[in-house]
């Protein structure tokens, strides 16, 4: 099969795929997205795809890799063009997206960032990044001794971090007379806009004290003049298999380098504040709100959290994807344990209908179709638990509620990161902490021991009145979890085993 899915070739594609109807030549950028990967292809630029098909053609999506360029080297041959791939146990639905228009690699050609950032027509930058990449010293702050930071400090004209890239191009538009941008950030943070609006603050008042006398203060024009909603994200993406791209060539007929699988569900709520214009997402499905924060914990503490739980957990018990561990009846057990001790810690009078949302996550988790890997889940952990199991941990300390159950999560964690190059394979999942958690967790200390020292690298619960009975929590269950694994850890909860 040597054809392959681009401008040339899309009309060629069978009648049940669904194709752009739009003019594609007509499109001009309004976005520019930093981290172009398979989450921002299944979720946003879904969205703005049926925005330009609605007529708003002014909102195409510039995608900007922060380092690899695996996205930009397998889509630019096919015009930015990719299939989703919508699955669920009743079949496949297939849809091609032609809402990115280009794509650039920043570690390449950071300049070309920078004119795509300035660029007047760009209204709006979204940013799909993860975690670990806001580069958050344990306390929360700008890690300013990160290396990265350190250079983007040095070098504004050639900037490697997200932080390095917005300011100087709000610098740069500033100086220009251009209309700052609206910063849209679409990770898992909490307050996610409110969180990336303080680090980049800080970053730009570090740029202020190195800048010569005479030069105009940025980060006062940054906290002041520059809108951060805040986001809700939601669907799940597993990664492309080689199994995926050789199934979506033959429906199509031709080749795609690099297809995105999904779930039917999907979910945006935003913040509505753009001072220099959005699309109308809100035709398509999009709830735009004066709040996002009771939704955000919704999703982080019951859909991420228990994410977080059946993949650790899935992972010591041998289960490779979401689908077969949410199957383990001890898992499943566990979830709900998990559900009912977290939904107590979210915000009433919020209208939030936790018995329908968890009823559909449990719907979702058991989707065979998506073949979502548990290992794919469990990196970042070190990033990821504190918003969606730490918080709500802790609130239930101050609350007096129990919570055994969410700190198995953490434990399970702590194992399953032991696990690797043993039980598990080596480098099977990652975290930013890996070479110090490595060393730490190869030394074998007692569980209390290597709960406290965990806890220190990681940051989790700092200066918190309650973090000693979090350790000692969370200790009892790696005691559990070391001796017999998730049998022993469940028994202990009364969740009887397979």
């Amino acid at each position: 099969m040597n054809s392959r899915l681009s401008n040339a070739t899309v009309a060629s594609l069978p009648g049940a795929v669904v194709i752009p109807r739009y003019d594609r030549g007509a499109v001009t950028p309004g976005i520019v997205h930093l981290g172009v990967g398979a989450f921002h292809r299944a979720h946003q630029a879904a969205y703005v795809d049926a925005c330009l098909a609605d007529g708003e053609t002014g909102w195409g999506i510039i995608g900007v890799s922060l380092r690899s360029p695996d996205t930009r080297d397998a889509l630019s041959p096919q015009d930015g063009l990719y299939t989703l791939a919508v699955r669920d146990s009743a079949g496949e639905r297939l849809q091609v997206i032609g809402s990115i228009l280009s794509l650039l690699v920043a570690p390449e050609d950071p300049g070309a960032v920078l004119a795509a950032l300035t660029d007047p027509r760009i209204r709006i930058v979204t940013l799909t990044i993860t975690e670990k990449a806001y580069l958050r010293a344990a306390d929360g702050s700008l890690d300013e001794n990160h290396p990265d930071i350190v250079h983007d400090l040095a070098n504004p004209g050639s900037p490697k971090t997200a932080h390095g890239f917005l300011t100087e191009a709000i610098a740069r538009r500033r100086a220009a007379g251009t209309p700052p941008f609206t910063v849209l950030c679409c990770d898992n943070l909490p307050a996610n806009g409110a969180t990336l609006h303080r680090l980049l603050v800080e970053f730009a008042k570090l740029r202020d004290a190195r800048a010569s006398a005479g030069d105009r203060p940025l980060a006062g024009y940054a906290a002041d003049d520059v809108a951060f909603p805040s986001s809700m994200v939601d669907r799940i993406v597993p990664a492309t298999t080689d199994a995926d791209r050789t199934r979506i060539a033959q429906e199509l007929g031709i080749e795609d380098a690099w297809p995105v699988m999904t779930e039917p569900f999907r979910q945006w709520v935003v913040e509505d504040r753009f001072p220099a214009g959005r699309p109308a997402w809100e035709k398509f499905g999009v709830t735009m709100v004066e709040d996002v924060g009771p939704f955000e914990d919704m999703k982080l503490r019951l859909l991420n959290g228990a994410h977080s739980g059946i993949a650790y957990l899935g992972l010591l018990s041998g289960h490779a994807t979401v689908d077969r561990a949410f199957a383990d009846p001890s898992i499943r057990q566990f979830v709900d344990a998990l559900w009912a001790e977290a939904i107590p810690t979210l915000p009433e009078g919020a209208g939030l209908d936790t018995a329908a949302y968890t009823a559909e996550l449990a719907e979702r988790f058991s989707n065979t179709a998506l073949a979502h890997r548990t290992a794919q889940i469990a990196n970042d952990g070190s990033q990821k638990l504190p918003q969606r199991i730490i918080a709500s941990a802790l609130e239930c300390l101050e609350a007096g509620t129990e919570l055994v159950h969410l700190t198995l999560v953490v434990a399970a964690w702590i194992e399953a990161c032991a696990a690797r190059g043993k039980t598990l394979p080596e480098g099977h999942f990652t975290d930013p902490l890996d070479a110090v958690l490595t060393a730490l967790l190869d030394q074998q200390l007692p569980a209390n021991e290597t709960v406290t020292a965990v806890f220190d690298l990681a940051g989790f619960a700092k200066d918190h009145a309650e973090r000693r009975t979090l350790i000692e929590l969370v200790a009892v269950h790696l005691v559990h979890l070391r001796r017999e694994g998730p049998v022993l850890a469940f028994a202990a909860l009364g969740i009887n085993s397979r």
